[in-house]
């Protein structure tokens, strides 16, 4: 029965870390955002969060977001920088068109950096995708 669900490749979707200031804290923060690129909406999009290592896992984070329009974006959290010296993991499931989507998206440890920011054209704003 398992093997009789078909969930297809995942495409035109992302998850990017965006460093960008707060007006009201007047601070810079890391902030996680999803990207639909699709032309759909994406409905009942679930995004499972959780940081790891060998040693150390942090404790899992979920957010709804009940439609995610056509080429639109939205804030899922904001990331501690402590937070960067473990593997970062987001799984995401949605559906488009009744049909399920899930995919996995990984900043591997060390790789959220400054110095590897670029700007994302599609939210106009520096980050760095998952892969």
């Amino acid at each position: 029965m398992k093997k009789d669900i078909q969930i297809p490749e995942v495409s035109g979707v992302e998850i990017a870390v965006v460093f960008e200031h707060n007006d009201i804290y007047n601070t810079d923060d890391w902030n996680v955002y999803i990207i639909n690129q699709k032309d759909v909406a994406l409905d009942v999009v679930v995004v499972v969060c959780k940081g790891f290592n060998e040693t150390k896992e942090t404790a899992t984070m979920r957010k709804k977001i009940d439609v995610l329009d056509a080429n639109s974006f939205a804030k899922i959290e904001w990331l501690q920088p402590d937070l960067f010296a473990l593997d970062n993991q987001f799984q995401v499931t949605f559906f488009a068109n009744n049909t399920l989507f899930e995919k996995t998206f990984t900043f591997p440890k060390n790789t959220i950096k400054e110095e590897g920011l670029r700007m994302i054209s599609s939210i106009q704003k520096r980050g760095l995708l998952a892969k």
